[in-house]
């Protein structure tokens, strides 16, 4: 089969002046997309900014015979966000896809957790990519064609110690995906996520000796077939590491059903067979869901 590629295609990948980012934009470049590579240059809690990381990384896209610009602003505020797609409109007279990379880290566990820790994190991972994705949203309805890819977590879905703050927003962008995938059906614009698991500046401190084995390279394929205009799927969620790729999805059990008037002692009999997994499925939409449901009412 011929290789992918992305000729003609303009993508913006947010924090990518390192890290997943950068890795991302290697291959997209690779394969010829034009890139805008947005980086606010600040420390791994958010903290500053500097030009240098966005200008440096697209500076090397460039040295191996890509095309991209660098992009400074903040995709934390709704006018940053409009600048970064505002970039590749005037760069390139387009947009077609959005990678929703961009990530900050402030740990603590739940009790100690305060507004400091939580506003910024939700501030650049969930608000960030309603910021940047909302201005783009509009050019891949008009031209019929978009690929939006959010960055996810285990630690939102599976949760993960100290991470209350993080896990929130990772999990609030799987909601964001889902709605994306549901409201750009008909527009041929398609929304999925990753939940990587890969060696970092954010993770070099707790991925210990696991590090070796998962390289940033091993993730961007599949966040780059994910973005691809053959990819046929849409509202989905991937595991990635090391080499390692599984979808993730929320599936719900049968359950157990008592149209007569459910007690409290009726969920308490039977909620093994409530939590039972056998026989589950995976509702497309919240509609799905529903007449799921309604259905084994009666």
């Amino acid at each position: 089969m011929a290789d992918l590629g992305f000729d003609g295609k303009v993508a913006i990948i947010t924090g990518a002046g390192g890290g997943l980012g950068f890795e991302h934009a290697k291959v997209l470049a690779s394969r010829g997309a034009q890139l805008v590579i947005n980086d606010l240059g600040g420390t791994v809690d958010g903290e500053g900014g500097d030009d240098s990381a966005a200008n440096k990384a697209a500076k090397q896209i460039e040295e191996m015979g890509g095309v991209a610009v660098a992009n400074h602003d903040s995709v934390a505020t709704p006018e940053g966000g409009k600048s970064i797609v505002d970039t590749a409109l005037d760069a390139f007279g387009r947009i077609d896809i959005v990678i929703n990379n961009a990530g900050i880290l402030r740990d603590k566990a739940f009790h100690n957790m305060t507004p400091d820790l939580v506003d910024p994190v939700l501030d650049v991972h969930l608000r960030g990519a309603f910021n940047v994705t909302q201005p783009a949203w509009p050019h891949m309805r008009e031209q019929g064609y978009g690929r939006v890819l959010c960055t996810a977590s285990g630690a939102g879905i599976f949760g993960n110690f100290g991470q209350a703050n993080y896990g929130a927003a990772k999990m609030g962008l799987v909601g964001f995906t889902n709605v994306l995938a549901v409201e750009g059906a008909k527009y041929n614009i398609k929304a999925n996520a990753i939940a990587p698991i890969a060696h970092t500046r954010m993770t070099e401190d707790i991925l210990g000796g696991a590090a070796d084995k998962l390289g940033p390279e091993h993730i961007s394929p599949v966040a780059a077939w994910l973005v691809h205009e053959d990819c046929p799927v849409s509202g989905e969620v991937y595991s990635v590491a090391g080499g390692r790729v599984a979808r993730i999805f929320i599936g719900e059990a049968q359950g157990y059903v008592n149209t007569d008037g459910l007690t409290v002692e009726d969920v308490r009999d039977n909620f093994e067979q409530i939590r039972s997994e056998e026989g589950y499925f995976v509702p497309s939409d919240l509609n799905d869901e529903l007449m799921t449901a309604l259905g084994m009412l009666g």
